[in-house]
């Protein structure tokens, strides 16, 4: 029996199969298909040693749902707003983000205002009724929808959140009326105020819910017939998973999925090494996801963006950029080199895959500065041909009237400096010092780039967990199913009835106890946790603290934990009342998680390198000899001095001189970066 993973990325899709009776784990890659999605997860099954009836857990992050949005090619949507709050979606808010950039352009919506719908109905901000639902107007909107073939619909009244009843009702019109159309109501996503978020996260939902049903029907369709009975989940954008019936009814969901299994792969490696703060590059074929670690924990944020347009749910703090192996060389209108975020993606890919592409690509450059080499085939099987690579670059390297080593060497530094970027966004700009962290690096590209990023952001230390290229995979055999529940309670907390607050937990709870159980999970494997959104009285937005054990001492423990948090994440306290938003609750039900393999250590001699290979460095040093090494025949306690290559299943790692390299218990790679003068930082 075992458990397998499954991440579908813009180029590969990473598989890792755990044996949970041995703890043995194994990694790899199949192209991905983006053409018929399914059928790269199974290529992907079967590479799983045990054969798919064999698999007991099946756990899957996809792009499918943010691809979407990317590429606009998501169901076509109308939204149903209460009548005289037609514009609510595309009004959004008025705050202006972008003051000083002439060239800012919003991004293309998601549908027009021939595609809003108003229905006579309203509630007020407590739930009780203030204009009635009118059917006969319902019907009316339904017929409209019907006639002009939508294939989504989001449905977002106002104060739905305290009231959701309205909705409901509008669902069993539709049903009637237009049963072929998907629907989506607000409420079900976000029981919270705020109602531009809670209709911008419905017609999100809304936009990607046929493409997503349809794929995981298909999905499950081809697993069934290949013998697989066990239990199928998704990771979702939080940092948990959810069961593949949950995620088809609110795919939002599962936009972030991808990214989130290497951060939560990143927090479990951050409790085992002792290294409390890390920040976590994942460079994939397409983009670069950068994120953080503090005290062991990812950074959870209540609400995410998709290019300006927020998802009132729960998200890890994800901060992602258009560079990845794929992402294509060119030459603005000023002749100056850019890198991304076009990227060359599975197919065609970059030139030197061999598979028809002609673009120049990260991956081509690193061939040609000997960073990757011909001599280690990626995943195992796909041999790099480097006279296709130097064929891509030449175009760019003549008109710019540079030699194709020299261009390539342009290229990954623009992608360095961009990761850079990615990387001073989630600290620098928030206050925090990169060098207070280490630097986990992981995913197919990034142990090209983490030592030269580390080097200039001051990092000293650099870790490369075991199966870096498929890392993200692993994180998702870590995942529990969580379900996120909310209620709005805006009230001074010097004034909030401690009783009264139990009672909507209690309500929530049962909830959540009832989706917990028709999952599968026992009262042994269930977990709920309530906290709640706290903030000084004419602030806009909150911050989440723990919900005190003590009923006693209820806003006394409140305030104190909010000042505390307060303190930490903006630098001062205010005497300002104190007020409640939102009471929360999560619900996990948790599952087995897998224990990382430990390395034999190394009794006698070294490591020896599997060869050499010329690396350019620059027009004085055209061809510096680099040992390369075989990460798997490394063992614990390995030191390996640079300037070296280190080539694996999945990915590639390289040190330059005065770096060096040790491994870990686990076999992760800690490496020791030196600043610019040779000495380690």
């Amino acid at each position: 029996m075992s458990r397998l993973a499954i991440d579908v990325g813009g180029t590969f899709t990473d598989v890792v199969e755990l044996n949970p009776e041995t703890g043995a784990l194994s990694f790899g890659k199949v192209p991905t298909t983006p053409d018929a999605p399914a059928r790269g997860v199974m290529d992907a099954f079967g590479l799983a040693e045990s054969g798919t009836p064999a698999i007991t857990m099946f756990t899957h992050g996809t792009t499918l749902g943010l691809n979407a949005l990317l590429t606009r090619t998501g169901a076509r949507t109308a939204v149903i707003g209460t009548k005289g709050f037609r514009d609510v979606y595309l009004l959004g808010r008025t705050d202006r983000r972008t003051n000083y950039d002439i060239t800012y352009r919003k991004p293309p919506a998601l549908l027009e205002r021939y595609d809003t719908f108003e229905v006579r109905e309203r509630c007020r901000f407590d739930g009780s009724v203030h204009t009635p639902f009118d059917v006969d107007d319902a019907r009316r909107v339904a017929e409209v929808v019907a006639e002009r073939g939508y294939g989504s619909v989001a449905v977002a009244f106002l104060h739905s959140y305290a009231n959701p009843e309205h909705e409901l009702r509008m669902r069993e019109v539709l049903a009637e009326v237009a049963p072929d159309v998907a629907v989506t109501l607000s409420h079900e996503l976000s029981r919270e105020y705020r109602e531009y978020e809670r209709t911008s996260t419905a017609v999100l939902d809304a936009y990607v819910k046929p493409i997503v049903h349809r794929y995981l029907r298909e999905l499950e369709g081809e697993l069934a017939g290949g013998g697989f009975s066990g239990r199928f989940l998704m990771t979702r954008s939080g940092g948990g998973a959810m069961t593949a019936q949950a995620a088809r009814e609110q795919p939002v969901s599962l936009i972030l999925s991808g990214p989130a299994g290497g951060v939560i792969g990143a927090a479990a490696l951050s409790r085992l090494l002792d290294e409390p703060n890390l920040i976590t590059i994942d460079m994939g074929g397409t983009s670069l996801d950068a994120s953080l670690i503090l005290d062991h924990e990812p950074v959870l944020y209540q609400g995410a963006e998709f290019e300006g347009l927020p998802i009132n749910t729960p998200s890890l703090y994800i901060h992602t950029i258009g560079a990845g192996g794929g992402s294509i060389a060119w030459l603005d209108e000023a002749d100056a080199l850019q890198v991304g975020p076009q990227s060359a993606g599975a197919a065609p890919g970059p030139a030197s895959y061999g598979r028809g592409g002609t673009a120049p690509t990260f991956t081509d450059a690193a061939l040609v500065l000997g960073h990757l080499g011909s001599d280690s085939p990626l995943g195992g099987k796909l041999a790099l041909d480097r006279e296709l690579a130097d064929k891509a670059l030449q175009p760019i390297a003549t008109r710019l009237g540079l030699t194709t080593e020299a261009l390539a060497r342009g290229i990954v530094q623009i992608s360095t400096m961009k990761i850079m970027g990615a990387v001073r966004a989630i600290t620098v700009e928030l206050g925090r010092d990169p060098k207070d962290f280490a630097l986990l690096s992981f995913g197919g590209g990034g142990g090209l780039v983490a030592v030269e990023v580390a080097r200039e952001l001051g990092i000293s230390t650099v870790i490369v967990p075991p199966g870096q290229g498929a890392f993200s995979a692993f994180g998702m055999l870590l995942a529990d199913v969580q379900h996120d529940f909310a209620r709005t309670l805006v009230t001074p907390l010097a004034t909030l009835d401690a009783a009264a607050a139990d009672a909507v937990y209690r309500e929530m709870e049962a909830a959540a106890v009832e989706q917990l159980a028709s999952e599968g999970f026992g009262p042994d494997r269930r977990a709920l946790t309530r906290t709640l959104d706290v903030r000084y009285q004419g602030q806009e937005h909150s911050v989440t603290v723990a919900f005190p054990d003590d009923p006693a001492a209820f806003a006394t423990d409140v305030a104190a934990a909010f000042a505390e948090l307060h303190e930490r994440q903006y630098g001062h306290t205010m005497d300002d009342p104190v007020e409640v938003t939102t009471l929360r609750l999560r619900a996990t039900g948790t599952v087995d998680k897998p224990e990382l393999p430990t390395v034999a250590e190394r009794t006698s001699g070294e490591p020896h390198p599997a060869g050499t290979r010329q690396v350019h460095l620059s027009a004085d040093e055209p061809a510096v000899e680099y040992r390369v090494y075989t990460r798997e025949d490394l063992l614990a306690g390995d030191v390996v001095a640079g300037p070296a290559v280190i080539t694996e299943h999945t990915a590639t790692s390289v040190i330059h001189a005065g770096d060096s390299l040790r491994v870990g218990r686990y076999g992760e790679l800690v490496i020791s970066v030196n600043d610019r003068t040779g000495r380690q930082q």
